[in-house]
């Protein structure tokens, strides 16, 4: 099992001002590990940092025993490494059909994407019955399917969601998440970066949570539940 990623006392800024300091995490191979943290707390930029989109100017990242230090994004993809960004950022104007095959363009064999496809919709029979639709047309959570499907066409050996419970009605926020479950049930390993706590906390095998750039808690969901600290200072006691 792969899926391997350890990131390690990474530094990285934005206008010379650092947004990360000294952050360091590990996901486990066939894990669901979370990143908990509230907006600002540098989440999006330790995604960032991890595709290489914003390169940390200190520290390192590997990926299955490979540095990705010096790589380029689409290398870092080409590792097996893929993201569902923060508000599924689907294509409206293109079919369900079509977004999911944007997530294989680099797959040249026609009958590698139709397996792919037919896996996809194993996991969201509904997307199968709109395959034709146009995606813009689709509810919130129907989009998210989508985005998390085209996620998955890449055969990711990990997948990094990002707040997948954004916007979403709490109908399809547990929809979701049993989703996320049952992926990472097939094997493919899971790096979940949220704030909504209980649900990660319910599904995750482990967690870190992120404040003003820095880990400031981690451990397994019940230690950070039964953190009183972590609860107040970062959850609001909504947990």
């Amino acid at each position: 099992m792969t899926g391997h990623l350890i990131v390690q006392d990474i530094y990285t800024a934005y206008d010379r001002a650092d947004v990360l300091s000294g952050l360091s995490i590990e996901v486990v191979p066939g894990s669901i590990t979370c990143i908990l943290g509230s907006n600002g707390a540098g989440k999006s930029t330790l995604i960032r940092s991890i595709l290489r989109l914003t390169p940390p100017r200190a520290g390192s990242i590997s990926f299955n025993e490979r540095k990705v230090d010096q790589m380029q994004t689409h290398e870092v993809i080409g590792l097996g490494i893929a993201c569902i960004p923060e508000g599924r950022r689907i294509f409206a104007k293109m079919t369900v059909e079509e977004n999911l095959r944007i997530g294989a363009y680099l797959v040249a064999s026609e009958s590698a994407i139709r397996a792919r496809l037919a896996r996809v919709y194993e996991t969201f029979p509904r997307l199968k019955e709109r395959a034709k639709q146009l995606a813009g047309t689709m509810s919130g959570g129907e989009q998210a399917m989508v985005s998390i499907g085209r996620g998955l066409m890449t055969e990711p050996k990990l997948l990094i969601i990002d707040e997948p419970s954004l916007g979403l009605s709490p109908l399809f926020v547990q929809e979701n998440f049993n989703v996320i479950r049952r992926i990472n049930d097939t094997g493919v390993t899971v790096l979940l970066v949220e704030q909504n706590v209980n649900q990660t906390l319910a599904i995750a095998k482990y967690g870190y949570v992120l404040s003003q750039g820095k880990i400031v808690a981690r451990g397994t969901p019940a230690m950070l539940s039964a953190d009183a600290e972590v609860q107040r200072a970062y959850f609001g006691g909504a947990h």
